[in-house]
């Protein structure tokens, strides 16, 4: 099967970008359909995931809060951000989760590469982080890329989100992915000094995702 690659300009509601995915899903997993990567943007609103607590949304009138079925806690997601969902079919990749998700991570991390920018990953803590300690200084560490993904019949839907350059001050009304050390923070590109345009980005993730997975072939995106 091919691995449709497709990019939505605008902004795509969130509950139409559920309902698309999940038809999709079921689609791929019933043999009907061919697996999708389907990058978009949203205005700002709240995720609340399946191990979210209600005491990390700090500010439950700021943005529209959605329930998610994906894995995790709360998350942000608007305007300067990437996202890419991600329906992929784990059967043919062998039915490892620990590994579906390391791959999700190489793949930020390569396209950050790209960019001279080092993304790492942390035991413990799903995602895409970057170190900013000084030297001599207290621990920095701040994530530039959350993952959250829900497997349904061995196929993934939702997926990564990639600061590029969104209003980092949207995540105050969070805690982001439940994370309360304050050793730990929010980044993007261009908080760290690269003013990239979302264009690049995108052909950046494109180039990476080849090299981590597979090729893909473009296509348009999901009817909402």
């Amino acid at each position: 099967m091919t691995t449709g690659w497709a990019i939505s300009e605008g902004f795509v509601p969130y509950p139409d970008a559920v309902a698309a995915m999940e038809s999709r899903a079921a689609a791929i997993a019933a043999g009907e359909a061919d697996e999708l990567i389907w990058l978009l943007e949203h205005r700002p609103l709240y995720t609340r995931g399946a191990s979210a607590k209600d005491g990390d949304l700090k500010e439950p009138g700021r943005f529209p809060v959605f329930d998610s079925q994906r894995g995790g806690q709360f998350t942000y997601h608007g305007p300067g951000q990437r996202v890419a969902y991600v329906m992929l079919d784990l059967t043919k990749r062998g039915r490892d989760v620990k590994q579906f998700v390391c791959s999700l991570e190489d793949w930020i991390i390569e396209t950050l590469a790209t960019f001279n920018v080092k993304g790492e990953r942390r035991k413990g803590r799903v995602g895409v982080w970057v170190d900013r300690t000084r030297p001599g200084g207290q621990l920095r560490e701040d994530k530039i890329a959350a993952i959250g993904v829900r497997l349904k019949r061995w196929v993934s839907y939702h997926g990564i989100s990639l600061n590029v350059e969104p209003d980092l001050s949207h995540f105050g009304g969070i805690t982001p992915c439940g994370v309360t050390d304050p050793g730990l923070g929010v980044t993007s590109l261009a908080d760290l000094g690269q003013l990239i345009p979302m264009h690049d980005v995108d052909v950046a993730l494109k180039a990476a995702f080849e090299q981590v997975f597979q090729q893909v072939a473009r296509v348009d995106p999901p009817h909402r």
